[in-house]
């Protein structure tokens, strides 16, 4: 248990609050609930459809010191006549509940619209009507592509951090065209943000928005066939997971051309948990929550986890580790993607002193580690039983 005298970045006291965390049950949510258990005095009710996760944080009464803190509730904020007075009997609400897998945004268009627009709406209300704090988790999708990107291949601008790097509050929010449906996620997220920022303004709401650059480790997604529906598509890190522990070889999207920038998740949640303890900080607040030092194109962080399995799991690296597929092959019809992803740490570091300090070397052998340990003998005999009835 953490000790009594804990005090916020200007020295007050903090006081133990009660947390309801929509969509508690996922890679996120499990790695919040369990830094608020193990390192603060807080309450969390725990909503989501799913706890398996979260199932270790939710053992038989007295296993934990924390067995009275945490509560977990089995709903789907879509049509719960629980959800306010849950919120109400919280100070503050976190909400992680989204569909955020590429795969589904030009397949699924309409359930992904939903998820993140729709039915995050009754959250925002219920939270501004009650005069309870909001911490919503968004995504670094709201800023699209660079302006950079629009620019000639062969402009010297396309180098000059001021057409790339990514600000919260003056990047501008770039995305393709209507058919292009890949977007539909990115704007469900962009409009559920202008609609807090307006209760904000309009009624007072204490809100703060996070949004997370990919954000990597331990629990994320899931192994396709093996806590997952076989056919399904998890995102980059768990596409590659899939194809190590399978040992086949690691589908480059249109050659893995794109530029991204990973952070380990407990670096990033250590940001989270500053949030969520010095609201005079946060409050009114958008934060990029990355680490602009991890960046690397998909291809190379391919290349490197291909590195990292072969220490982890002592396997030889295939001869052809990696293919390049096709956009449209991968991910159908309307996809589009953004080009670099770098975020800018000018607010999140003056409001709340938080950088990230794993290496991406570092998160992927943790992360690799982590997936071989508890995934490597289930594909085995996965392999061997399709094997055996093909």
């Amino acid at each position: 248990m953490a000790s009594v005298a804990r005090v916020d970045l200007d020295g007050n006291p903090i006081k133990p609050i009660t947390i309801c965390m929509i969509g508690a049950g996922g890679f996120i949510g499990s790695h919040l609930c369990e830094k608020l258990m193990s390192e603060t005095p807080h309450k969390v009710l725990a909503l989501d459809v799913y706890n398996d996760k979260i199932k270790h944080l939710l053992e038989p009464e007295n296993a934990h010191p924390w067995s009275d803190r945490i509560q977990f509730h089995r709903l789907n904020i879509k049509q719960d006549s629980r959800l306010e007075g849950l919120i109400k009997m919280a100070d503050l609400t976190i909400n992680l509940a989204a569909i955020c897998t590429p795969a589904d945004y030009n397949t699924r268009p309409l359930d992904t619209i939903y998820s993140n627009f729709i039915d995050a709406l009754p959250v925002v209300k219920y939270c501004s009507e009650n005069n309870k704090r909001l911490i919503h988790f968004s995504t670094c999708e709201v800023y699209g592509k660079t302006i950079g990107s629009y620019l000639p291949k062969d402009s010297p601008l396309r180098q000059d951090p001021a057409y790339y790097v990514l600000k919260e509050d003056e990047s501008p929010c770039i995305f393709g065209s209507i058919e292009k449906q890949r977007w539909s996620y990115a704007c469900a997220k962009q409009l559920i943000e202008r609609l807090i920022y307006a209760e904000g303004a309009e009624n007072g709401l204490e809100f703060t928005i996070v949004r997370p650059f990919n954000w990597i480790g331990p629990r994320m997604d899931f192994i396709p066939g093996i806590d997952g529906p076989s056919e399904g598509v998890p995102r980059v890190l768990a596409c590659f997971s899939n194809n190590l522990l399978r040992r086949e070889p690691l589908k480059l999207v249109d050659g893995g051309q794109s530029q991204r920038t990973f952070v380990y998740i407990r670096d990033a949640i250590e940001a989270v948990l500053l949030m969520i303890e010095n609201p005079a900080r946060a409050n009114g607040h958008i934060f990029n929550v990355g680490n602009p030092n991890n960046e690397v194109t998909v291809r190379q962080l391919g290349e490197m986890m291909t590195e990292v399995y072969v220490k982890v799991s002592g396997e030889p690296k295939l001869e052809t580790p990696t293919i390049d597929v096709s956009s449209q092959e991968f991910y159908g019809v309307g996809y589009d993607d953004s080009d670099k992803r770098i975020p800018d740490m000018t607010i999140i570091n003056k409001q709340l002193g938080w950088n990230p300090k794993t290496s991406l070397w570092d998160l992927l052998e943790s992360t690799l580690t982590y997936q071989h340990r508890t995934y490597a003998e289930a594909v085995k005999k996965a392999i061997s039983q399709a094997s055996a009835t093909s």
